[in-house]
Parts: C-alpha cells; structure tokens; sequence
C-alpha cells in the first residue's frame, strides 16, 4: 500500500502521510513524499500536507537511525533536504496538523509556510536530548528560523513538550482549531493562497528564507561528514 496519498482539486494538491501507524519518516516515506512535491510542482499547485488521524508524525525511522551505516545517512539527510525543500517550495505549502508531531516530523512542520493544528491531548516536542542524541546542526537552524528565543532553548536542550495552544505562542503552529473542522479550514486557507501571484510568492519566500536556506544547507553538509565519522 501507499505510505503516501494525492488528490488535486482546484490548484489546491493534498498530500496525505498514513502508513498506519505513526507516519515514520523511513527511506520510503520520504520518497513518495518527494515524488508526491514533484507532482505538485508539476501541477503548479499550492500544497495541503497532513497526516492521518491523531498523527502528524513521529520522526525518523528509530531501528534505521539506530542502526548506523549508508542507509541512517541516506534517511537522515534525505529528511533534512525535504525540510529545506518545503521551505523553498515555488508555491504554499500549508501544513494541516491532525495531532503527535515528534523530533523530524516537527522540522517538517516548522518548514511549511502557515500551519494549522487540530485542537487536543497531544504533544509537539524535539525530543532529541530527551532520547539521548544531540541536536542536528539542520535541526536547530529550522527551529531558528520559527520560534521564538526562549521557546528555541526549551525545545531544543530540554525536548520540552509542547500542547497545540502552546506552540501556537511557541512558533510551531499558526493557528488551532477544533479537530472536526482541521481539513476544511485548512482546504480553505490553501484554496486562499492559490490566488496569490506565485512568481511574486516565490520570489519573496526566498528573499525572507535567504540567510536561514543558507545556513540549514551548510548545516546539512556538517551534520552527514559527522555522522560519517562516527559511522
């Protein structure tokens, strides 16, 4: 089956992570996402990227991450260059948040350009530290460049534990709104951004993302020669 579904419908392309269970962002997550992004380049369309019920996304593939060699370097980097890839996306990407956003899956979400989370009981955080890695140089370039100082330092050297009405003051999301209504206010607001000039909204994008593109490539490379050496 598909870990990754997508549906046009006026300009407006929704792209859909379900493989089940926690939406782990494996070696084959992260390629139909991209070939998913390829698609809706091709279509000129704004993008919806969400997840399944409950779930955003729980990060990185631990048993692959945890197992070292040429298979954690290529995940690893290739999460990371989808990060920076949403962040320069030649159209909208909005980022409609259905509940757990955890380590990789919270980068992503910090990449899209308006995020909308689904009010409840569930938990955005970086839990790196907490689980014994240090933060990715990427990782912390991408947190920078959204949240706000202090909520930069507890997320990241704490892995502090954000509520959806606390990462809206955090940075982490723009908007909550009741789980019932997340897709429709999110197709609506994408279906709003379709009607902005693209070349226009491109262009800007890349203006305000300049300094911090920059600095998560550069971080990228750092991050990949030094999990080369440990490997």
């Amino acid at each position: 089956m598909p870990l990754v579904s997508y549906q046009l419908e006026d300009s407006v392309a929704t792209i859909t992570m379900d493989d089940g269970k926690v939406n782990v962002l494996s070696p084959p997550m992260l390629a139909e996402l991209n070939r998913a992004l390829d698609q809706a380049a091709a279509d000129r369309a704004v993008v919806l990227l969400t997840g399944r019920p409950g779930i955003f996304s729980a990060g990185f593939d631990l048993p692959v991450l945890q197992a070292g060699g040429s298979a954690a370097l290529a995940m690893h980097r290739a999460g990371f260059e989808l990060a920076a890839r949403i962040l320069s996306f030649p159209a909208p990407v909005l980022i409609a948040c259905p509940g757990h956003v955890v380590a990789m899956g919270v980068f992503l979400l910090l990449s899209g350009d308006y995020r909308v989370g689904a009010a409840g009981p569930y938990k955005i955080t970086a839990n790196e530290v907490a689980i014994g890695f240090s933060m990715p140089w990427a990782a912390v370039e991408i947190c920078r460049q959204r949240l706000t100082p202090a909520c930069l330092t507890r997320a990241i050297t704490l892995a502090e534990v954000f509520s959806p009405d606390d990462a809206v003051a955090a940075g982490f999301l723009d908007r909550v709104v009741p789980a019932a209504d997340l897709l429709d206010v999110a197709r609506s607001t994408a279906a709003g951004l379709a009607a902005l000039d693209m070349d226009a909204h491109v262009a800007s994008k890349l203006r305000v993302r300049d300094h911090a593109l920059t600095a998560i490539r550069v971080a990228i490379d750092i991050d990949h020669a030094a999990l080369q050496a440990r490997a």
